[in-house]
């Protein structure tokens, strides 16, 4: 007999806030969640939003990862920018160096990257940039895992973070529809956004048969260690309450 799939972590974007702007309610969400992905400076986050995200983190006893971006603080780290290989290598150094420094200051100890936005992106869609972020994890100076998307192909990205030396998470959207090869669907284009109900039957889906439908009716098989969850809004809270909740439920 099978064992069952183990439940989900949920992982959520915070500590996005910089200087008098305000991003996301990240004290309502950290309560409800497993990993924090802690924005580092480039995209959001300056020292203080850092320190107080941190301290939330530990009050809450929530695993902690760095959340490096493009620097595109204007942009929110949301466009594509041409750095080479080292420069994507020093610039996710630079900002988990930061990251990783302020959190032993509150005895707490990093885990994880996940790069932000179009750098994320970038990752999943370029294999020079995938390379680039693969060797900046894989030269830090201990060892952090790296999250990535999951896709129908994440043996692939295994294999290659197996070689140098990366372990992986295997990231899933609860409110983002999937292309039939395992992408996300572009937003852009009509349903790619889930709402409401939509979400927890994906969320209800990937535990119970491991798979998500895609935007053609497929059962897509995705194999996924995290899931990705929003705080940025009093609806979006309900959300992450109400899928924490059927977590919870998940023998």
């Amino acid at each position: 007999m099978s064992q069952p799939r183990p439940a989900l972590l949920l992982n959520c974007d915070l500590g996005e806030s910089f200087g008098s702007w305000t991003m996301g309610l990240d004290e309502q969400a950290m309560p409800h969640i497993d990993l924090a992905n802690i924005a580092c400076g480039f995209h959001g986050g300056d020292p203080d939003v850092m320190a107080r995200t941190l301290k939330l983190a530990k009050q809450h006893h929530v695993t902690i990862g760095a959340h490096p971006s493009y620097p595109d603080l204007q942009g929110f780290g949301r466009r594509s920018m041409q750095c080479s290989a080292s420069e994507i290598i020093n610039l996710i150094h630079y900002q988990v160096a930061a990251l990783d420094g302020m959190a032993q200051n509150q005895g707490l100890t990093l885990s994880y990257i996940k790069p932000h936005g179009a750098l994320y992106n970038d990752m999943m869609a370029k294999a020079e940039v995938w390379q680039a972020v693969l060797q900046a994890v894989a030269s830090y100076h201990k060892p952090l895992k790296l999250m990535i998307l999951a896709t129908a192909n994440a043996a692939d990205y295994q294999q290659q973070a197996a070689a140098a030396g990366v372990s992986l998470l295997l990231e899933a959207f609860a409110d983002r529809r999937y292309t039939d090869a395992g992408k996300l669907t572009p937003r852009s284009q009509p349903g790619a956004v889930l709402h409401g109900a939509e979400v927890l039957t994906q969320v209800r889906q990937l535990l119970e048969q491991g798979t998500v439908t895609t935007d053609s009716c497929k059962a897509l098989p995705l194999t996924a260690d995290t899931l990705c969850v929003h705080g940025d809004n009093i609806a979006a809270i309900t959300q992450l309450t109400e899928i924490r909740e059927l977590l919870r439920q998940w023998p």
